[in-house]
């Protein structure tokens, strides 16, 4: 079994699929999630559900949603394809003294799933195997599955978790880029940072990872656009000048520094 919260919520058993489509199921199931094997209190998950102001049977309505979840789960169970079942059943929602408990087990989560692949291309990268850092970082960037259905969300669980996504994502981006450079595909990562950069306009690293990728691929004026426009954006939208590092990279390119050059090793 396999619960995914990298986009709309949904858990996968065998070949039996649900779809979990209600707003307040979306958003308990990835409160519980999110803190899989942590006990979330029923207060937590009340402010979750409906921020600061709940109604005033918030706690049966909650009860409600919880049977519920439970009910769906064993439905999966029982739909899901030979085999998939003993899967489903290791994973279970513990009711505690304070407030309840998701216990995966061996059961999948697209978010621990993120967290390995980046720590992993991580210590790839930084032992120059940009192969197999581009390889893990493409992985975990294929993890996303759309937009999160419950962006907006009150809840500190929540409301935490879709910001660490947003950052996350780009992070991911950022490094395969860079691991994509590293490996010498700068050519290939073109059109990709001008895309993230279309959808990410201040962020310096996307603008500094497309200047390096066009000087190697011998577009030196290309380049100093690049820096051109950011600078512009930059400007435009917080009064600022770029930072110091796409400084850097925008003075070496006029140098012609050899330190751009790919490296050899």
């Amino acid at each position: 079994m396999r619960f995914e919260i990298l986009g709309p919520t949904r858990v996968v058993a065998g070949e039996a699929v649900l779809d979990v489509k209600a707003a307040k199921m979306q958003l308990l199931l990835t409160a519980l999630l999110v803190r899989a094997g942590q006990t979330v209190t029923t207060p937590q998950l009340v402010t979750e559900l409906w921020g600061d102001l709940p109604p005033r049977r918030a706690l049966a309505a909650l009860h409600v949603y919880i049977s519920q979840l439970r009910k769906s789960l064993a439905a999966l169970r029982e739909a899901g394809a030979p085999g998939a079942g003993g899967d489903l059943s290791v994973a279970s929602l513990v009711t505690g003294s304070s407030g309840y408990v998701f216990q995966l087990r061996e059961a999948g989560l697209d978010l621990l799933d993120l967290q390995n692949l980046m720590a992993r291309g991580r210590a790839c990268a930084k032992a120059g195997q940009h192969e197999n850092a581009s390889r893990l970082f493409r992985r975990a960037v294929g993890l996303w599955r759309g937009p999160w259905p419950g962006e907006g969300a009150e809840g500190p669980i929540i409301s935490g978790f879709a910001t660490w996504v947003s950052e996350a994502r780009m992070e991911c981006s950022e490094l395969l880029m860079e691991a994509h450079l590293a490996a010498g595909r700068h050519r290939e990562v073109i059109a990709p940072l001008r895309a993230l950069i279309a959808q990410h306009p201040l962020r310096e690293s996307f603008h500094r990872l497309l200047m390096l990728a066009l000087y190697r691929s011998e577009r030196q004026g290309d380049a100093l656009m690049v820096y051109q426009n950011a600078r512009r954006s930059l400007n435009q939208s917080l009064g600022v000048e770029p930072g110091r590092r796409l400084k850097q990279v925008q003075h070496q390119i006029i140098c012609a520094d050899r330190c751009l050059d790919l490296s050899e090793s």
